[in-house]
């Protein structure tokens, strides 16, 4: 929306390429560049490959998963500065955003500050406990622009929606200090691995920083005596290799046991939505044909 307030010239892709992302970047002489964590890795890849002069004063890049922070820092270093945001489809866009003003270390390791006319509480979805600064729990929201409910989907906008209009996000969060709010993932994407919580986004975080994983997605896997346990997709980052045993053998002794993949799949992309978030549902069910069932 900022583009027809201010007047601006925007550039759109049918289909995200980072090559030509950043070629057509260079050659309109972009200024604000927009992408999700996967974006903005193929293109630290693709400009690493073939550097180009670029006028990026900023861009955005939701950050404050575990995962993402290590791809935000290397983007700052390579492109520049970004800021950070939370938002989902049923509040219309973001409600809460950083700015340039805002430090480094909360663009990076945060998911911006409230935004005006916006409520939030952080919320433990078992109890219903408001939770304290520094406690994650499910992110409520209540503010102008949240959706009335889906469209012929009574119950699901009963759970969505309480009688007090705040939406229940099914998202993992908590806020900082400081203000500013920090995503955590889905709900539903959390590992029970023996009762014990396991976050995807530390796994994946501790895998893309060995030298031979470009990219991971850790998703569960039915186990008999566990209930799930944690399987990571990776894709190569073809400058060195390791086999799946290498790689699960290098996070024992670092991470705790119960959050090392069981298993590793080698992909050579993620299936992905238009907007650039990992299919992690597909996933789930490729590990599922892959490995089979559960005995």
């Amino acid at each position: 929306m900022m583009a027809p307030l201010t007047g601006a010239k925007q550039v759109l892709m049918d289909v995200f390429d980072a090559e030509l992302a950043l070629d057509l970047a260079e050659r309109e002489g972009a200024t604000i560049l927009h992408g999700f964590e996967a974006h903005w890795l193929d293109l630290l890849v693709a400009q690493e490959k073939r550097p180009r002069r670029l006028k990026m004063r900023l861009g955005t890049l939701p950050s404050g998963v575990e995962s993402t922070v290590p791809i935000a820092e290397r983007v700052q270093d390579v492109f520049g500065p970004t800021m950070s945001g939370f938002g989902m489809s049923e509040v219309w866009a973001f409600v809460t955003a950083s700015n340039p003003a805002h430090t480094r270390e909360q663009r990076v390791n945060a998911s911006g500050y409230p935004m005006n006319d916006y409520e939030f509480r952080i919320v433990d979805p078992e109890t219903g406990v408001e939770q304290p600064v520094g406690t994650p729990g499910e992110i409520w929201i209540r503010g102008y622009a949240i959706t009335s409910g889906y469209w012929d989907k009574p119950e699901a906008t009963a759970e969505a929606l309480d009688a007090d209009g705040w939406l229940h996000s099914g998202d993992m969060g908590m806020m900082r200090p400081d203000g500013h709010l920090v995503f955590m993932g889905r709900y539903k994407d959390m590992l029970k691995v023996g009762g014990e919580n396991v976050s995807p986004a530390e796994v994946e975080a501790y895998l893309r920083d060995m030298p031979e994983v470009l990219d991971a997605a850790v998703v569960a896997y039915p186990d008999a005596r566990l209930a799930e346990v944690p399987v990571a997709f990776v894709i190569p980052s073809g400058t060195a290799e390791a086999t799946e045993d290498d790689l699960i053998a290098r996070c024992k002794g670092r991470i705790a046991s119960f959050k090392i993949p069981r298993h590793v799949i080698y992909l050579d992309a993620f299936p992905m939505t238009p907007s650039g978030k990992i299919r992690k549902v597909e996933l789930r069910a490729m590990a599922l044909d892959t490995l089979g069932e559960a005995p």
